[in-house]
């Protein structure tokens, strides 16, 4: 039940619903002053949410800051929190999305040596369950470009963040006890994503990847000009929003 409210929560904060909701608003509504008024307010959320200077600044006040490579210790594992592939069984490939940074990121952390092995952490990711599971295929890639089997621990059943960390901790306790971990996500995630596992009695260090903030610029386009891609990116923020909110009401953090 909470997997599914989640799904509902995320399409009913996003701001792309709010605005297609005053737009229309504002087309059918036979009072010409609400008419105004809810067409007015399509467009300034459309100029709010499209701003990426704007998003950025609340982005970067969120996100947990990168780790500078030289302040690394060495970590018995890394815990990767998936999502950040789909299957295409038609022509049986794995493809990429945006947050793969979170995989590429520990690649290379195994090869300089600072991890001594790969936790992939996720399960099925449809309402129904009965989608391709990632976390074998991704092992399956990690082998295919000289990682060791033996060196890549699955978690397979979780279905969200909390669960990442209930479900991954009997495989900490039984793998490493005792070991050092880094809990790599993406930076507007992280936050809520080390909660859940700190209050799991977990203890990791934050690793950062995909962050979307960057520094302040005072180019034209960046100021003034909107993006699309930026009103679609509000959309993960405010569900993290939402999401830590839920989760303290729920106690799971």
């Amino acid at each position: 039940m909470f997997f599914i409210l989640s799904k509902l929560i995320l399409f009913l904060i996003a701001p792309f619903s709010w605005i297609v909701l005053f737009f229309f608003l504002s087309l059918f509504n036979k009072n010409i002053i609400r008419r105004r008024k809810f067409g007015l307010t399509s467009f300034i959320l459309l100029l709010f949410f499209s701003n990426t200077f704007i998003f950025d600044r609340f982005m970067n006040a969120w996100e947990i800051k990168a780790i500078s490579d030289d302040k690394i210790d060495h970590y018995d594992a890394a815990i990767v929190l998936a999502g950040m592939t789909t299957f295409d069984p038609k022509i049986n490939r794995l493809e990429f999305k945006d947050r793969t940074d979170r995989l590429m990121q520990v690649i290379r952390l195994y090869r300089e040596k600072k991890i001594n092995r790969i936790i992939l952490c996720g399960g099925p990711a449809t309402i129904n369950g009965n989608d391709t599971a990632e976390t074998p295929m991704l092992k399956q890639f990690l082998v295919t470009i000289g990682i060791p089997d033996d060196d890549i621990v699955l978690e397979m059943r979780s279905r969200n963040t909390y669960e990442n960390a209930v479900y991954v901790k009997p495989l900490l306790e039984k793998n490493f006890p005792d070991g050092k971990f880094l809990l790599v996500s993406s930076g507007w995630h992280l936050k809520r994503a080390t909660a859940c596992f700190l209050k799991n009695g977990i203890k990791v260090i934050p690793y950062s990847t995909d962050r979307y903030s960057g520094p302040v610029k005072f180019d034209i386009d960046y100021l003034l000009i909107p993006s699309t891609a930026t009103l679609f990116n509000w959309e993960k923020l405010l569900h993290e929003w939402a999401g830590v909110i839920v989760y303290w009401m729920r106690g799971d953090i």
